[in-house]
């Protein structure tokens, strides 16, 4: 390939990225990229060897069951997130909701891959509420914290309710 059309595809490029992200900034929506979906043995092995723990009132994994804490589908990006804000936030993670039916339903749910309930704890509320910006109420009066990256962490009564866009806090 000659360096004109290296340029001018490099050129184009970087406008269909730029765009897509001018786009997502505008119209308030993360931006949209490929993920990686894992089975529940991949990610219950990176979020156990990162000592992050689960716990499910079912006793479970069965993504089909409501009861159940399931992994199942999870993208990649969500467990890097969830091992990255242990990690900076210094704080023992146990994770009570995962892909598993019965959660609300949306594009970023967490059927989808995109959320984690996490158990509530003095350290984790501490960290949330003390290093990401609150960013007002939903609907339902649930207090949001957006962090840096965009994700959103969302204080519902027993749990924390998280949102990875991206696996940065």
């Amino acid at each position: 390939m000659t360096s004109p059309s290296r340029a001018l595809r490099a050129s184009a490029l970087t406008t269909l990225l730029a765009g897509s992200l001018l786009t997502s900034v505008v119209t308030g929506a993360a931006p949209s990229f490929a993920v990686t979906k894992l089975s529940d043995a991949s990610a219950a092995s990176q979020l156990s060897a990162s000592g992050i723990s689960r716990s499910s009132s079912g006793g479970c994994t069965n993504r089909a069951v409501s009861t159940c804490t399931s992994y199942e589908q999870i993208n990649q990006e969500t467990v890097s997130g969830i091992k990255t804000f242990k990690s900076i936030s210094g704080c023992a993670i146990t994770i009570t909701g995962g892909t598993e039916v019965g959660h609300a339903s949306g594009t970023y749910s967490h059927y989808n891959g995109y959320k984690v309930d996490i158990s509530v704890t003095t350290c984790v509320s501490s960290y949330i509420t003390g290093h990401y910006a609150y960013s007002g109420t939903r609907s339902d009066g649930t207090p949001l914290y957006t962090a840096p990256s965009g994700n959103v962490y969302a204080k519902e009564g027993s749990h924390w309710d998280i949102t990875y866009y991206v696996c940065g806090c």
